[in-house]
């Protein structure tokens, strides 16, 4: 197998532009700080469930370098069991709110419920990242092409109750891309533009360890649609499959998929350790001839 130290070529992709704000690609990566609103998520669930705490560590997170901040109200790990409308509501809109009170970061809410969606947008997000891609709340469509918001449209073979119980091997990269493909396809003829689209392959939903990887190195592939690259792989489980650490201990691998994934062509890494990684990202982009700040 060869190993290249070269970075692949960024093809353009357009600025995401939402009301008078403008994300530009392809001078720099930008990181989208996790903040979980959960008491279970695999990495930090609890930790900052109350929405004053949520706040404040979202406030931290852009402090400390996050472009957009990810607000998530119900946890999409393996085997996570769903929470009902009102519970994600009541988690999510108040930190919503606080943080697009007290702080210029873009605002993402991890969501694939359409109403929670919609409300998120009118307490002030400008982004909605679905794992789904708009496929498990047939009314996110409309949600999204209503308003003016960029959304994020991510691979998973099912939902996280059952992604990993179909681990079948093939091309995953070609999967990928053409289930991904179809989603734009389906979204711009429902009228949301494809420059508010960003897309995400979904490290971890639903692949097995050796397809993360593939994944990872094949992101250029992906970004042959067109659209800006989101990817997460921080403190996930096939970083541990590798090193046999456990979620809080995989910081060092998450910087190397960082890394490695800025090659690639990713233009967001969604982080839960912005402090920590921030060097990772501004000295992966001086190594691709990006614009350093």
């Amino acid at each position: 197998m060869a190993f290249l130290a070269a970075p692949r070529p960024r093809a353009h992709v357009p600025t995401l532009e939402v009301g008078t704000r403008a994300l530009p690609f392809g001078d720099r990566a930008h990181i989208m700080g996790v903040v979980n609103v959960t008491p279970d998520s695999f990495s930090d669930g609890g930790a900052y469930f109350d929405a004053e705490r949520a706040i404040a560590h979202g406030l931290e997170l852009a402090a400390a370098g996050a472009d957009i901040l990810d607000v998530g109200g119900e946890s999409t790990r393996p085997g996570a069991e769903p929470v009902s409308l009102n519970e994600e509501l009541r988690r999510v809109i108040p930190v919503v709110e606080g943080l697009a009170q007290r702080c210029d970061a873009w605002i993402s809410v991890d969501t694939y419920k359409a109403e929670v969606a919609r409300q998120a947008i009118i307490a002030g997000a400008h982004i909605i990242n679905d794992i789904s891609a708009m496929t498990f709340d047939a009314a996110m469509v409309e949600v999204i092409a209503t308003h003016d918001v960029g959304v994020v449209l991510m691979h998973t073979r099912d939902r996280p109750q059952t992604m990993q119980d179909d681990l079948s091997e093939g091309d995953i990269v070609a999967e990928v891309v053409s289930h991904l493909e179809e989603r734009l396809r389906i979204a711009r003829e429902a009228g949301i533009p494809g420059e508010r689209v960003l897309l995400d392959p979904g490290i971890g939903f639903g692949k097995s360890v050796a397809q993360n990887y593939c994944l990872i190195r094949e992101l250029s592939q992906l970004r042959e649609l067109g659209c800006a690259i989101v990817l997460g792989t921080s403190r996930k489980s096939l970083i541990g499959a590798v090193t046999g650490r456990p979620a809080s201990e995989r910081l060092m691998g998450t910087a190397a998929t960082v890394a490695c994934g800025i090659f690639a062509g990713a233009d967001i890494v969604r982080v839960h350790d912005v402090t920590e990684l921030v060097d990772v990202v501004r000295v992966s982009e001086a190594l691709c001839q990006m614009e350093t700040h």
